[in-house]
């Protein structure tokens, strides 16, 4: 079965990025005062290990591949900011069962997609560059580069900082060949919007997940 993400991300190795990019939240939370680009350091060497080590994962189980995203790295992405961002002003226009819904179609989505994307991840190297000196803490920015075969590629991640206990880094947006994965939804959740509203919007992310979880 295949899935779909938005057409500016759909060369192959960028959907490799994107499922190595989110999937990397794998690991357990680690102490609030971690660094930023050391928390994208370790979570995405876990990564790369986690999937190498799996047999199952590269031959790309899909059972098992959602039930790792969905069970490890949701709880490392601030999903319901991720959601508000890609639907934009219509967000607060909508009833608390409207952003529900769309947060739990938007989930499934990004979760297949991914998962549909874990097993192509396999020999690459992420290098961390040096973080960017005077960020604030809740849109923190922490520039990647991808090595393998080929050119070196752009991955971006966008952190939050969490307060109070357990506070640690979320993530809640990422760049993958220069383009921000909300931003290039946030276009294609507009023109839904626009033509029938946020039930129509919600309506055609459930049609969608429908027909991904058909086998192919």
């Amino acid at each position: 079965m295949k899935t779909s993400i938005p057409m500016s991300l759909s060369r192959r190795h960028g959907l490799q990025l994107a499922a190595l990019a989110l999937a990397s939240a794998l690991a357990p939370a680690w102490a609030a005062d971690e660094a930023p680009d050391a928390f994208i350091k370790r979570i995405t060497n876990d990564t790369l290990e986690l999937i190498k080590a799996d047999k199952s994962l590269r031959s790309g189980d899909m059972s098992k591949l959602i039930q790792l995203v969905d069970a490890k790295l949701m709880p490392h992405v601030n999903f319901r900011r991720m959601t508000s961002l890609a639907t934009g002003p219509a967000w607060r226009k909508a009833t608390p069962e409207q952003q529900k819904r769309l947060q739990d179609e938007f989930k499934i989505l990004l979760v297949r997609t991914y998962s549909g994307a874990l097993s192509q991840v396999s020999d690459q190297v992420v290098v961390v560059k040096p973080l960017r000196a005077g960020q604030e803490d809740k849109n923190l920015v922490v520039n990647t580069e991808v090595r393998g075969k080929g050119d070196p590629i752009q991955l971006d991640y966008r952190l939050e900082k969490t307060p109070g206990e357990g506070a640690g880094w979320m993530i809640f947006d990422l760049n993958v060949l220069g383009v921000w994965l909300v931003e290039n939804y946030r276009t294609q959740f507009t023109k839904e919007i626009n033509a029938g509203g946020i039930d129509a919007l919600i309506a055609s992310l459930a049609l969608r997940n429908k027909s991904n979880a058909k086998p192919a």
